[in-house]
């Protein structure tokens, strides 16, 4: 019902910036869809927040990125973006984008994007 589709990933040194996006396409016309949140996972680890902005425009960040990752999106609320700045080899990770339908709850998940960060 909800497609999501990420980009933006790569190979990229210590110190350095990349910028994600996502965007979020429904099925159906008869309801909205938003573009919410960023995730990350790690081999061997859970996934965690990245960064997310609530439908009213709250955001919210994991600590390890304060200061250093912005989560922004444009009006309609369907594409999401992360900027990520000073970039550390433990932001190594897998990317993933959430979104959902306006008013509900359940997340839909993009493919996600690698992102690698060499020291």
């Amino acid at each position: 019902q909800v497609q999501v589709v990420e980009s933006g990933g790569g190979l990229v040194q210590a110190g350095g910036s990349l910028r994600l996006s996502c965007s979020a396409f429904t099925s159906d016309d008869s309801f909205s869809a938003y573009a919410r949140g960023w995730y990350r996972q790690a081999p061997g680890k859970q996934r965690e927040l990245v960064g997310l902005i609530q439908y009213g425009g709250t955001t919210e960040y994991g600590d390890s990125v304060k200061g250093r990752f912005t989560v922004s999106r444009n009006d309609a609320k369907t594409t999401l973006f992360l900027q990520m700045n000073n970039l550390e080899p433990e932001d190594t990770a897998v990317y993933y984008c959430s979104a959902r339908r306006v008013s509900y709850a359940k997340e839909y998940w993009g493919q996600g994007t690698q992102v690698t960060v060499s020291s």
